[in-house]
């Protein structure tokens, strides 16, 4: 009888250590990070504004994940952002303020989700280096999302693994400062 008994709580022990395993794989499964893309294209999103201050200038409004979207901005050939939350504030990123040269937003916005709500954006903003002639570079800007707040966070420059190092920011932006603007 006492082997039964030793038998019997081996085999419980057992069981309550594959549950224990399985929760615990599960538990981080759910707690990634995943992406949801959006377009910034202008065709895809709706115009608020244009010829603003000066003739060329444009705003669009477009779609996002969670009730949140973005805001697009060009003036004087330099591009920028806005988070618009579900309240519908908006708070502009002004990448403009990052770099003088010209700019060029990316066709797409990569939101980084926790479960149903978005913690971070990446989007891609080309650059020109001299002028309208040279090629430019090409970064990832990770802004931070929390409840009230929207701030960049990192800049990625151009390397092979860009897009990796851009998503891990971003996984981490809620706990990084606002990155302060050069001016």
């Amino acid at each position: 009888m006492k082997n039964m008994i030793i038998l019997l709580v081996n085999f419980m022990f057992k069981i309550l250590m594959v549950f224990s395993i399985v929760f615990a794989f599960s538990t981080v499964v759910f707690a990634q990070s995943k992406s949801v893309y959006t377009t910034l294209l202008a065709a895809k999103c709706k115009t608020t504004d244009v010829n603003k201050g000066m003739a060329g200038n444009y705003t669009g409004r477009c779609p996002g994940i969670a009730g949140y979207e973005l805001d697009v901005y060009l003036d004087d050939e330099r591009n920028s952002i806005g988070v618009v939350f579900p309240s519908k504030k908006v708070i502009g990123l002004d990448l403009w303020n990052y770099f003088s040269n010209f700019s060029e937003l990316g066709e797409t916005a990569e939101w980084r989700m926790k479960g149903k709500k978005p913690v971070a954006v990446i989007v891609r903003l080309k650059v020109s280096d001299q002028g309208d002639e040279k090629r430019g570079t090409s970064y990832l800007i990770v802004s931070k999302i929390s409840n009230t707040r929207a701030c960049v966070t990192d800049i990625v420059k151009p390397g092979k693994s860009q897009n990796s190092k851009a998503q891990s920011l971003a996984d981490k932006a809620s706990a990084r400062p606002c990155k302060k603007t050069p001016n």
